[in-house]
Formats: C-alpha cells, structure tokens, sequence
C-alpha cells in the first residue's frame, strides 16, 4: 500500500468484468489506489454481479479502506450488431428493467445507482422514489449523454447526487469536436453546484491492448483533472482489457502528477 501523503486527490473507478472480477486482480487494483468500483449491468448476470459485491466488500475490509460500488443502470439502451443506441421514444430514461436493478442495489446497499440516457431532471426524480420505496439510500449519479440532458442541464444537476460526463454516447449525440467543450462545461457547472463530476468512457482506451496508453490519452485524463473532475473513470480497459491493473497504476501516476503541477509542487525544466 502506498504511503497516504502520496494518494492523489481525484478518485479512480474502474469497471469490473471478465477480467478484473477476480480476487487477485481486484486487491491489485486496489493497492494501486482503485477507489470506487463500477458494475455495468448492460450486461446483467445478478449472481455475477452479487459475487462482485461480496468480493468488494472482502476485500474492502481487509484492505481498511472503503471502495464504493455504483450500480451503472442499461436505461432505454438498444444493442445493435455493432455498437448500441437508446430508444429515443421511451418516456423516461429509467426502465422496468432499470426498476428491477434498482431493487437490486437497494436490497445488497450498495452506494450508488447510475442513470444512463437521461434527459430530465424527472428521470433522477423517478430513480429516487424507487430507491425510497426499496428502502434503499443509494445516491444518484446522472449520466450525461445525450443531446436533451444539455438543454435541461441545470435542472439535472440540481437533482442529482453527482454527475458523470458519458462521453461516449454523447459522441452519437452531437459532432465529436464539440465534446472538450461540452466536458468543461458540464464539470464547471457540477462543481459550481458542489456536485462530484465523474469524466468517463475512453480514457486510456488504447490499454486494452497494450500496457501503455498513448500520449494523447495522458493528455486527455490530465485535461479532467486540470477542469475539476473528482474522479476518472475506466471501462473496457479494467473490465475486459490485458492490463487492468496497470491501468489503474498509470492512471493513478498521471494524477498526481498533475495534481502535483496544479499545487505548484513541480517545474518542467526548460529546455
């Protein structure tokens, strides 16, 4: 375990799967300062995802440090052969589907529900009433990834626990070269109401395959970090990739040493 003086700041989720959901990989990521665990249940297995948990919470205790687990909710996805999209006429982003998961994170209490596709700050109303009537006291992160989340985003922040910027998806939504602004919006105004703001969703893409990321990747999770993000978020490359771990570990280096440039603590020597 590291030395706590040299933890960094903004937090790292990682998305277990096929790869990860295995004891010796998770306590590894943890060491490496894994601090929030995602379940991404687009691809629901409730006895996978329960023996998840249970390994979470083991490893939780015996490593003494909390590791939250968020429970990602499909919405209104549609899988496609390549690729998914959302159905654009469903009247609300939260499913009977999403209903029965949402039941699901209450009953194992988990800390957080994620709301994909949502489009109004009613879709985070809706979520919260059915975590109260689950008896749960799950906090609410709202996924920002669509085109009407934007129009009412004020209204979806307001409502929710804390937000994620789904770059993904939002990359369908509107063009790609609008998206870095998008990111810095959507993080200034999260922080501006005192909400965590989660940047997500090909991050160090390129470490699925390989045990380094590329430069612009680097670039890219330094960005995050410099515009407010609490956390960074890691998806194929923990969940089915060949280096979750140093995934973890490189994406934990790159923040502090951008935290370290932030406080000052650092020079780039001239050249």
């Amino acid at each position: 375990m590291k030395n706590p003086s040299k933890n960094s700041k903004a937090q790292i989720v990682a998305t277990l799967g096929p790869v990860s959901s295995n004891e010796k990989t998770v306590k590894a990521m943890i060491e490496h300062r894994l601090d929030v665990v995602r379940l991404n249940f687009s691809w629901a297995n409730l006895k996978i995802h329960t023996e998840q948990i249970e390994l979470v919470r083991k490893l939780e205790r015996e490593s003494g440090r909390r590791i939250p687990i968020i429970v990602d909710l499909p919405g209104p996805r549609v899988q496609e052969k390549e690729g998914h999209t959302y159905n654009h006429h469903a009247v609300s982003s939260v499913t009977k589907r999403d209903e029965d998961f949402i039941k699901f994170a209450a009953e194992q209490g988990v800390e957080y529900v994620a709301v994909s596709f949502v489009g109004k700050a009613d879709d985070i109303t809706m979520c919260r009433r059915l975590i109260e009537k689950n008896s749960g006291n799950q906090k609410i992160i709202a996924k920002i990834e669509r085109k009407a989340a934007l129009l009412s985003l004020d209204e979806i922040i307001a409502a929710s626990d804390a937000v994620m910027v789904a770059r993904g998806d939002m990359g369908n939504e509107v063009p790609l070269e609008q998206i870095p602004f998008i990111q810095d919006k959507i993080v200034e105004k999260s922080k501006a109401a005192g909400k965590p703001v989660i940047v997500a969703t090909q991050m160090m893409l390129s470490m699925v395959n390989n045990p380094l990321p590329e430069r612009a990747e680097v670039t890219d999770v330094e960005n995050a970090i410099f515009q407010g993000a609490d956390a960074v978020m890691l998806s194929e490359e923990t969940a089915e990739g060949k280096y979750p771990v140093e995934s973890v570990a490189m994406m934990e280096k790159i923040i502090l040493e951008t935290e370290r440039h932030m406080e000052g603590r650092e020079k780039i020597n001239a050249l």
